[in-house]
């Protein structure tokens, strides 16, 4: 799981036909707006603890030689406590645990902050629930707890079907664990999902093929295929710079990301979001408020949200580190650090990136009130080229990227808004 963050280089307009496409997204700094209090809100809880820190991971995740379970299971609540105050009438519509790795926390603090959800909030009927799980056979021994807490729905960080792969990703588990877990899935939850990385150095178009086909074997309703990046501070990026890791070139990574949604367009799974797809129907609701730019609480460290307040946008952030975020709730009763306003063209290029993610593009009504003005007015030299090129397709009711668009996402967002 992880940070949404949508990065934008400073690409011209002639790039776009040479830029390979997005990097994977991350659930802790995304956005969210509110219409009004009958608009579900999403809360996502972060568990900062992980076994092992991944060479390719830049999420905010800590190895620590112990936790005290009990203290951190009472300072989540106490923040928890502590926003809902900053947004007392909502109904709930998700509850995402993030990190990190979430199924290493006990399973009793995971019941614990769904009770305290379900007796803060009032919430959906359908409220989804979202836990993100490493596929290693100590953690799936757990998923029936998980399951019996109040989980409903799973997502296994499984990043590869390749023993080699698993061993390049620094994964702490193996291809049988993998499969093994889901399969503990499919039995224990109604709803589950797995994460696959591609664009790996030396990785073929023939390989690829070889494991998605397997992926599709072993899936559900929702898969989540995401590109390699070199992320800024990462083992990989340390390797990389002295040239001890070579990145899969432009066009490779490109061509392997078309052949990801031709084969799972082809299997009933289109992509309904850059790195997600799923069956219609079983799209994960709580990443979606995200992307539609809806709103939500940030709880634990490092944390982000995005609130609505008198009709504008609030961005929130938890302290970052582990241990300062702990003291900060047990001296304050909230680790939250800041909460700021968000100006007006801030949200408006937020909406905007975040939504051109999806299948579905932004609602156009919703970008001009959002702006002020509408989009020929607001983009006259930016916009025409774009729409025309077959990027971007814009009528009366949405602007959206088309696939070609999807794919270079970051060229087609640094030439509309530059």
């Amino acid at each position: 799981m992880g940070d949404i963050a949508t990065r934008i280089p400073q690409a011209a307009l002639e790039t776009l036909s040479g830029d390979a496409g997005e990097a994977a997204a991350d659930a802790d700094c995304s956005v969210g707006e509110s219409l009004d209090a009958e608009t579900p809100l999403a809360v996502y809880i972060h568990w900062p603890f992980c076994r092992s820190k991944c060479p390719y991971c830049d999420f905010n995740s800590h190895v620590r030689d112990a936790v005290d379970a009990a203290r951190w299971t009472q300072a989540l609540l106490a923040d928890l406590d502590h926003m809902v105050g900053h947004v007392p009438d909502h109904i709930v519509g998700s509850v995402f645990f993030g990190g990190g790795t979430p199924s290493l926390m006990p399973p009793e603090t995971v019941a614990a902050m769904i009770d305290r959800v379900r007796r803060r909030w009032r919430v959906a009927d359908d409220l989804e629930i979202t836990l993100e799980a490493n596929p290693n056979s100590a953690e799936a021994g757990r998923f029936r707890a998980f399951a019996a807490a109040g989980v409903n729905r799973l997502s296994l960080g499984v990043q590869a079907l390749d023993p080699a792969a698993l061993r390049f990703l620094g994964r702490a588990h193996d291809r049988r664990e993998a499969i093994a877990a889901i399969e503990c899935a499919r039995t224990a939850f109604p709803c589950f999902s797995f994460d696959l990385i591609y664009a790996r150095p030396g990785q073929t178009i023939l390989g690829w093929r070889r494991e998605l086909d397997e992926a599709l074997t072993l899936a559900g309703d929702h898969l989540s295929l995401y590109q390699l990046t070199i992320e800024p501070g990462t083992a990989f990026a340390a390797l990389a710079g002295r040239g001890a890791l070579v990145p899969l070139d432009d066009d490779s990574a490109a061509a392997l990301y078309e052949i990801t949604q031709d084969r799972l367009t082809a299997a009933g799974l289109p992509a309904y979001e850059i790195s997600n797809h799923a069956r219609p129907g079983a799209e994960c609701r709580h990443n979606l408020t995200y992307w539609r730019y809806q709103d939500y609480v940030g709880i634990g460290p490092g944390a982000h949200g995005r609130l609505t307040r008198a009709g504008s946008k609030h961005a929130t952030c938890q302290r970052r580190a582990p241990e300062a975020w702990l003291a900060a709730v047990e001296n304050n009763g909230t680790g939250l650090e800041e909460t700021v306003p968000i100006d007006r063209e801030t949200a408006f290029e937020e909406m905007l990136m975040m939504g051109l993610r999806l299948a579905e593009g932004v609602a156009r009504d919703r970008l001009e009130e959002a702006a002020g003005q509408n989009l020929e007015t607001l983009f006259p030299r930016t916009l025409p080229p774009l729409v025309e090129g077959g990027f971007l397709a814009l009528d009366d009711s949405r602007l959206a990227a088309t696939p070609a668009g999807r794919l270079r996402l970051n060229a087609v967002l640094a030439a509309l808004l530059g």
